[in-house]
This record gives structure tokens, C-alpha cells and sequence, in this order.
């Protein structure tokens, strides 16, 4: 079904799908699902069929409520892209389920940024119980030319036309928010660390030095062949349902 999240004076559309009824499970075990930031603009307007669709799925196979929103500025969510209001929207989603009813935690699965920024709410939040990323950098250094990724944002409509970039703003936040700095406060919660060993935009060395940080309290699977479009590849969402089932061992 539809819904919408409220992240600052924005209404954020996603979609919300529940498993069958199960006697055996009484409480919500909920998994936020984060995309990656766009290439392409039409890339864009697929996103909320294409991780709807994998929402659905996770939720019948696995047997748990998934959520899945549009960040800012993506597709048809208003606002524009900034890490820190990403990271907001995140943080935004996750008060929007804990105000559900019957809630035992909240999960996150991330891709690209949006596994990046993943870690770094599960870091600040007590509320996540675990987290899954999947081709995330470790912190976003190869993003400290702002002036290129307000180009890039600009092109796939992640920067409305009248938005004004403070670029300055830009840097400090490239700076500040780090996966790498975060991650060791995540364990002993459940950490699921994916990556592509050919991933063409973050190099599997990110995973590395992720792991690494959290001082290997992680599952740390690296996928032969897999590249940065991670999701299109059966095993990488194998993984994930496979390290869903396993959170209640």
C-alpha cells in the first residue's frame, strides 16, 4: 500500500507492505529499505517500482513489514538532495514506524548512499536493531567536489531547478558524515556488510575498511563478479533474506 513519511515540512512517497498473518510472529519486525543515489534521470521514476516490487517480495518470503520511501528530491518526493537531509529523511522514516503499534524493532538495508547512510542512523539510534549495506562507500571523500555533485543532482532532478546549493554546507557535510567513523558503534547489533568484487564506482576496498572499523563484528560477504548495481543480482538480495531469517536464531 501507499504512504507517505514526513521529514521536515516535506511528504516523502513510498510504500508499506505487510505478510500474511501469522499467529506464531505478534509483533511487527519492520526493515526500512534505502536506495542509492541515481545515475540517470530515468533511473529516477523507476525506483519506487523497482524496490516496491522488491519490499513485496522481502515481505512475503521473510515474513516481515518493509518500508520503502523516496528521498528528497527523488522522483516524485519534493525537496532536493543533501547527505544531511537524506540522513534526516532516514532518521524520519524510522520515528514513522516506531509510532506504528506492536513494533519488536526496526531493520535498515541500504545501497550505494543509501547503505552509508544507513550506518549512520543505526550509529545514533539505539532503536535499529541491525543493518544491512550493500556497496556503500566508507565515507564520502570521492564526493568532496561538490560543484560536480550538484551537476550530477541537477541532471537526474535531485536538485529542483530553483533550489540554491550552499556549496560551503556541501563540504563540511561530505566531511562530517562518515560511515567508517560510525560503524563500530553499531555492533553487537547484527551488521551484514555486501560488496561487488568488481563494483566499478565504490571499490570493494570500502567494504574492507568498513569491516575493519568495526573491528570485524561483521558479516562481511564479498560477491564474486558483483558490480555497484548490486541489487539486479540474485545473490546479493539471497544474501539479505538469508541474514533476515537469521535475526531471531
Amino acid at each position: 500500500m501507499q504512504t507517505q513519511i514526513k521529514s521536515n515540512d516535506y511528504l516523502l512517497p513510498g510504500c508499506i507492505f505487510f505478510p500474511p498473518k501469522n499467529a506464531s510472529m505478534p509483533l511487527v519486525h519492520v526493515l526500512i529499505l534505502c536506495h542509492d543515489f541515481p545515475v540517470f534521470k530515468e533511473e529516477t521514476n523507476l525506483f519506487s517500482k523497482t524496490y516496491c516490487e522488491l519490499a513485496d517480495r522481502i515481505s512475503q518470503e521473510v515474513g516481515w513489514t518493509v518500508l520503502y520511501f523516496n528521498f528528497s528530491g527523488i522522483g516524485d518526493a519534493p525537496g532536493s538532495f543533501s547527505l544531511s537531509q537524506w540522513l534526516n529523511d532516514l532518521k524520519s522514516a524510522v520515528d514513522f514506524v516506531y509510532e506504528m503499534d506492536k513494533i519488536n524493532g526496526v531493520w535498515l538495508a541500504g545501497f550505494g548512499v543509501g547503505g552509508g547512510l544507513a550506518l549512520c542512523a543505526a550509529a545514533e539510534d539505539a532503536r535499529i536493531k541491525g543493518v544491512a549495506s550493500f556497496g556503500a562507500w566508507s565515507d564520502f571523500n570521492e564526493w568532496s567536489n561538490p560543484e560536480l555533485i550538484v551537476d550530477l543532482a541537477k541532471r537526474v532532478g535531485a536538485i529542483k531547478p530553483k533550489h540554491q546549493v550552499d556549496l560551503d554546507k556541501w563540504r563540511n557535510e561530505f566531511k562530517s558524515i562518515k560511515p567508517i567513523a560510525g560503524i563500530g558503534k553499531v555492533p553487537p547489533r547484527s551488521l551484514l556488510i555486501v560488496h561487488g568484487s568488481e563494483d566499478e564506482v565504490a571499490p570493494a576496498v570500502e567494504a574492507r575498511a568498513l569491516s575493519n572499523a568495526a573491528e570485524e563484528q561483521v558479516e562481511l560477504r564479498v560477491i564474486p563478479g558483483a558490480k555497484h548495481r548490486i541489487r539486479d543480482d540474485p545473490r546479493a538480495i539471497a544474501i539479505l533474506l538469508g541474514w533476515l531469517d537469521r535475526q531471531f536464531v
